[in-house]
């Protein structure tokens, strides 16, 4: 009989350790989610700040080519272009 109660003793401390281990686990996987959703959140903001700066990189190109930088005059010319013939689309639509 006392066999049966040292077997009960050791199965519920196995089971002890195992739903504590267990809580340990899922409050570390809750950390984690949260890290996870933090760092998600942040490498959105820097993408859209990565925009930013690429928006204002354009827009400085543009600047210097108009100013006389030959370095992007081609690139201003075609973007000139390419506004001209949106406008003429936008144009001919609305004439419809």
């Amino acid at each position: 009989m006392s066999t049966i109660l040292e077997i009960v003793d050791s199965l519920e401390n196995r089971v002890s350790k195992l739903l504590h281990q267990h809580n340990k686990q899922k409050a570390t996987q809750e950390e984690l989610i949260k890290e996870v959703n933090d760092l998600r959140a942040q490498q959105a903001k820097f993408l859209e700040e990565i925009e930013q700066w690429r928006e204002k990189y354009t827009t400085m190109k543009v600047a210097n080519s108009m100013l006389g930088s030959d370095q992007y005059k081609r690139e201003t010319k075609l973007k000139i272009n390419s506004l001209v013939r949106e406008i003429d689309q936008c144009i001919n639509q609305l004439s419809e």
